[in-house]
C-alpha cells in the first residue's frame, strides 16, 4: 500500500510548473487512429496513468507508439492496417477510452469497444456518444459489455447534443472528419479540451470551424495525415494549486497558467478575498488571512468545471461563514466530503447542495480518495492541517497529477509519498518514479 504522508500548518511559497491536459491529451491519442499517412509527433504530453493506459489501447489496435517520459513527447504511427477491437482489460481501467470509438469506426468501418470503466462519481451515461454516432449513419449494437459500431454509410449529419457532453462532442468531432458531406453539432462542450482537439484535427488535414463556441461545424475529407502538436496547459492542475494557495494563505506564482481557462475559479476566489495577478509569467496567487465564504455552482464550460468542485470544497470549509457547493454535472461527486469529516469538516448534503460550515480547524487524520479529484482535495486539506495526515488510494491520484509530492514540496510542504509493507515498515518513494512505473 501507498500513502502520501503530510505534516500540517504548511503555507505554500514559490512558482510550480504545470502539465499538458490529461483532459486533453487522451482525445488527440484517440485522434491519431484517424491518421493512415505520416507519424504525429506530440508534445508536453502528462506522464500519467491514464496516458500510459490510451497508449496500451492504441498499441492494442496495432499501432506504434513510442513515449519519452522524461521529456513528455510521444510518437504515433497509425499506418499499419489496424486492429478494429479495442480490449476489454485495457479499456475497462478508464471512462476516457470510450473516446475511440469514433474514430476507430470512421477509420475502419467497424469497431468493437469495451464499455469503459473510471471513478465511481456518477452513472456518466454515453447514450450521447452513440445517438450521435448514429445520426453519421453508423449502427450500434451493445452487448455482453461490448459496443459495436459499423459505418456502411459514414455521411454528415445535423446533429443536437441535449447536453453538452465533452466525451460525446469529442467522438463525434473525430467521427464526422471522415464522413462524406458536412456535420453540424449543436450545443456541444465548449472546454479548452475541445478546441485543442479540433487544433490537431485541423493540423492533420481535418476541416472543423466553431471549436469553443456552442457549435462546430465539420466538412468531411478522405483521409488524415501526421502532424506536430504541443498539448494544452492543464487547467485543473492550475487551478488545485490556486486554491491550496489561497488556504494556506499562500504566496504562489502559477507558471505560465492561463487567465481565459479559469476565469470561473479566479472569479470565485477573488470573491473570497484570494488576491490574484494575471502576469507574463503566470498566474500570482496570494491567500488573505480570512477567507470570505461564497456559494459554487457547478456547470458545463465556462462555468465553474465540476472537476474542480472537491478542491473547491475545501477552501469554502476554511471560509468565515457557510457557503453552499451545488453540483450540477455528476450525481455522486460530495464522497469526498465524508473523508474530510474525518479532518473535522462539518456539512449537510441536500439534495445536490453541500452545505459547508466554515472557518474549519482542520486536523490531521488517516483518509481515502474516493476519486481524482478527491485525491487533490484531501491533499489540500492535509497540507492546512494541524498534525499529520495521510492520503492512500492514490491511484486515483496518479491518474491526474504528476509529480505531486515534488511539486508541493517545492513549495515548502513537508510531505513525503511511502509504501507499507505487510510488516508496517515504510519505504520512501521518490517522486520521479510515481506515475511511471504504473498501468
Amino acid at each position: 500500500m501507498e500513502q502520501i504522508v503530510i505534516n500540517g500548518a504548511n503555507r505554500l511559497k514559490g512558482s510550480v510548473e504545470i502539465e499538458g491536459a490529461k483532459n486533453a491529451a487522451l482525445p488527440i491519442l484517440a485522434a491519431t487512429i484517424l491518421t493512415s499517412e505520416g507519424k504525429v509527433n506530440l508534445d508536453n504530453i502528462p506522464p500519467l496513468s491514464d496516458v500510459i493506459i490510451m497508449g496500451k489501447v492504441l498499441e492494442a489496435l496495432n499501432i506504434k507508439v513510442e513515449f519519452d517520459k522524461f521529456s513528455k513527447t510521444m510518437s504515433i504511427d497509425a499506418t499499419a492496417d489496424l486492429n478494429s477491437v479495442a480490449p476489454q482489460e485495457l479499456v475497462e481501467k478508464m471512462r476516457a477510452s470510450i473516446v475511440v470509438l469514433g474514430p476507430l469506426v470512421a477509420r475502419l468501418g467497424y469497431a468493437r469497444v469495451a464499455m469503459p470503466g473510471g471513478c465511481a462519481i456518477g452513472s456518466r451515461p454515453i447514450d450521447l456518444h452513440l445517438k450521435g454516432l448514429k445520426q453519421l449513419g453508423i449502427e450500434i449494437n451493445q452487448q455482453a459489455g461490448f459496443i459495436e459500431a459499423t459505418a456502411k454509410d459514414l455521411h454528415g449529419a445535423e446533429i443536437y447534443l441535449d447536453f453538452p457532453s465533452v466525451g460525446a462532442t469529442q467522438n463525434i468531432m473525430m467521427a464526422a472528419t471522415l464522413a462524406e458531406g458536412n456535420t453540424v453539432i449543436e450545443n456541444v462542450a465548449r472546454e479548452p479540451e475541445i478546441v485543442d482537439l479540433a487544433n490537431i484535427l485541423n493540423k492533420m488535414g481535418a476541416q472543423v470551424s466553431g471549436a469553443g463556441t456552442d457549435t462546430i461545424k465539420i466538412k468531411g475529407v478522405k483521409a488524415l495525415h501526421g502532424c506536430e502538436h504541443s498539448v494544452v496547459q492543464d487547467r485543473i492542475e492550475a487551478g488545485t494549486y490556486m486554491v491550496a494557495a489561497a488556504v494556506s494563505k499562500g504566496d504562489v506564482l502559477i507558471e505560465d497558467a492561463m487567465y481565459e481557462h479559469n476565469r470561473p475559479l479566479i472569479s470565485k476566489l477573488i470573491e473570497m478575498g484570494v488576491k490574484i495577478e494575471v502576469t507574463d509569467a503566470g498566474i500570482h496567487v496570494v491567500g488573505p488571512e480570512v477567507l470570505q465564504p461564497t456559494d459554487v455552482q457547478t456547470m458545463p464550460h465556462p462555468g465553474f468545471p465540476t472537476d474542480m468542485q472537491a478542491q473547491m470544497t475545501v477552501a469554502q470549509l476554511m471560509s468565515n461563514g457557510t457557503s453552499a457547493m451545488n453540483e450540477t454535472v455528476f450525481e455522486n461527486r460530495f464522497m469526498h466530503l465524508e473523508e474530510l469529516k474525518k479532518m473535522n469538516a462539518k456539512f449537510r448534503i441536500e439534495g445536490n447542495s453541500a452545505i459547508l460550515e466554515g472557518p474549519t480547524k482542520f486536523s490531521g487524520a488517516q483518509v481515502s480518495a474516493t476519486d481524482l479529484r478527491a485525491a487533490a482535495a484531501l491533499v489540500i486539506a492535509g497540507v492546512i492541517a494541524d498534525g499529520e495526515t495521510r492520503v492512500s488510494r492514490l491511484e486515483y491520484m496518479d491518474r491526474g497529477y504528476y509529480q505531486l509530492v515534488s511539486k508541493f514540496k517545492k513549495l515548502g510542504v513537508d510531505i513525503k509519498r511511502v509504501s507499507i509493507d505487510e510488516s508496517g515498515r515504510e519505504t520512501l518513494i521518490t517522486d520521479i518514479t510515481d506515475n511511471s512505473k504504473l498501468a
